[in-house]
């Protein structure tokens, strides 16, 4: 057995479903499960082929929604996977598919666990429409990041940029601050972000660092208390322990050509609170400590 292999688990879960286990070689593990037909409030959804509302489709598209495959004799993927656990996923379109997004793709995703706990998520979209017909689509990683205390959380790296306020039937403002924090609502897409943003947890003593490739766009959203109460599947105090930042390419949807392929990346790992965006390499912090 390969030792690939030996850090991967498939086996049953909830109502009998599916559920892949990725585990660290220190022994550690991170575990991804699915119940359809409701998207699931937390993980990491994957946005695709729509984002929000902006569209004729369900909120945020289908994939968060179906059942992927797991991907027997996945593409060759640049990345080096030795020494880390990983699995391969695979979303085709389907005839429930066709009735309400009229084409026909290949969505591939490649989780990836390292040594360290870095979690890697490298995802290939492919037009395999047989019409001559090309698409167009939104795509984000929608991550929820626990956080000790929401108002004791800052985000790095998405100041001075533009972004759309959804929360102000998407206008275009500047960020003026020198870091984001949270005192009410946000609900912002930033424009044209850096490949890497930190998002400090000071009471934890912590740092996540999110670094990403063909995602020009960052999300940053948490519905504080008022619309927490209002959400089922949220309790009334959970906004305080949550934050959404996610990769993403909203503004200028991707458009594909029959055989053309997209490729996305998001990286996550945790460096010592000591890191801030601007400063340290977070892989030469995480893999020396």
């Amino acid at each position: 057995m390969s030792s690939e292999k030996v850090h991967v688990e498939y086996c049953k879960g909830v109502n009998g479903l599916d559920k892949v286990i990725l585990r660290e070689i220190r022994g550690c593990s991170a575990e991804a499960t699915f119940k359809p037909p409701k998207a699931i409030r937390g993980g990491i959804p994957i946005c695709f082929p729509q984002f929000g509302n902006n569209g004729s489709l369900e909120q945020h598209g289908f994939a968060r929604n179906r059942m992927w495959s797991v991907d027997p004799d996945p593409p060759p993927f640049p990345s080096n996977t030795s020494h880390r656990a990983c699995v391969d996923l695979i979303l085709m379109h389907s005839e429930e598919d066709v009735k309400i997004w009229p084409h026909r793709y290949e969505c591939r995703l490649r989780v990836t666990l390292g040594p360290g706990g870095d979690l890697m998520l490298t995802s290939r979209i492919r037009n395999t429409n047989t019409d001559g017909k090309s698409f167009t689509f939104a795509f984000a990683y929608q991550t929820y990041f626990f956080v000790t205390d929401i108002s004791e959380v800052r985000v790095e790296g998405l100041e001075t940029l533009d972004y759309l306020d959804n929360l102000k039937n998407r206008k275009r403002f500047t960020e003026q601050g020198d870091a984001i924090t949270f005192e009410s609502e946000v609900d912002k897409v930033y424009l044209s972000t850096p490949t890497k943003i930190a998002i400090l947890d000071h009471e934890r003593k912590r740092t996540f660092v999110l670094r990403k490739d063909g995602l020009p766009d960052a999300v940053v959203w948490n519905p504080w208390d008022k619309k927490a109460k209002v959400m089922a599947d949220m309790s009334d105090e959970e906004y305080k322990h949550m934050l959404c930042v996610e990769a993403a390419c909203v503004e200028n949807p991707i458009t594909l050509k029959p055989g053309e392929e997209w490729r996305g990346r998001q990286e996550l790992s945790a460096v010592p609170s000591s890191y801030c965006s601007g400063q340290l390499d977070p892989r030469r912090v995480f893999f020396s400590a």
